[in-house]
């Protein structure tokens, strides 16, 4: 058993700021990936290992800290939000895979993860994220809930034709229902926030591409590149808060 105490906790308080700053993350990487595949002509197979390297990049940087620190914890969280679309778009556009097979397999990989995760450390607890081995163990899940939150936002929205404000709706009336139950004990924290941080992917993807997809399309039209530099600025301006007044740190 590798020493849990050896590191503070490496991931934030889940406050409002958190699920805040963790929608505007998703949409950046629905946004910022159409950015770089269509706007820019990287073609999504050049996305993919661009945004991978970064990824790989940002993940050495937080493993190498020893306590959360929002200035590199929230760039890995928007370019794992990237990776994980791309992964399940490279599946589905290059390899055929169906939406509802992805969300199967991807399901299935996030439960596994969760079992491994919970026999060798005994909790999935956010606070009890103190050592590298439960930080691996978090950062795998974290990719599984995005690449299945792709998956399952794109089922609505592509294979059953849904409009963009209607599938946003839909999730956040989703999002909704998981607090209630967990506000009424029907559903436990650790639950609860898994539920709701697989919901957020599809929420907030919905939410950039209402943004920045063609009028045509249900959008609103203000592209890619508008919708992310929107987002990012906004990002930005809450980390640098949390940086400054440490409201998000766990005590």
């Amino acid at each position: 058993m590798p020493n849990t105490r050896q590191l503070m906790t490496k991931v934030p308080a889940v406050t409002a700021y958190f699920w805040i700053i963790k929608v505007l993350s998703t949409t950046v990487g629905e946004t910022f990936a159409d950015y770089l595949n269509s706007t820019l002509g990287f073609g999504l197979t050049g996305t993919t290992w661009a945004m991978t390297a970064v990824l790989a990049v940002l993940l050495a940087v937080q493993f190498s800290t020893r306590r959360y620190m929002p200035a590199v914890y929230w760039p890995t969280i928007v370019a794992i939000s990237t990776v994980g679309t791309l992964i399940t778009d490279s599946m589905h556009d290059g390899l055929g895979v169906e939406n509802w097979q992805a969300i199967i397999g991807f399901g299935l990989a996030l439960i596994a993860t969760f079992v491994l995760w919970f026999r060798r450390e005994g909790t999935l607890q956010m606070k009890s994220i103190n050592s590298r081995s439960r930080e691996a163990f978090y950062w795998v899940a974290i990719l599984m809930t995005f690449a299945l939150g792709t998956a399952g936002g794109d089922i609505f929205l592509d294979d059953f034709g849904l409009p963009l404000l209607s599938t946003f709706i839909g999730f956040a009336v989703a999002i909704a229902l998981v607090t209630l139950a967990w506000r009424l004990k029907w559903l436990g924290g650790v639950s609860a926030f898994w539920i709701a941080y697989v919901l957020t992917r599809p929420l907030g993807a919905a939410l950039g591409d209402l943004l920045s997809q063609p009028r045509a399309d249900t959008g609103l039209g203000l592209g890619a590149t508008t919708t992310s530099l929107i987002f990012l600025v906004a990002i930005a301006a809450l980390v640098s808060f949390l940086g400054i007044t440490k409201r998000d740190q766990i005590k």
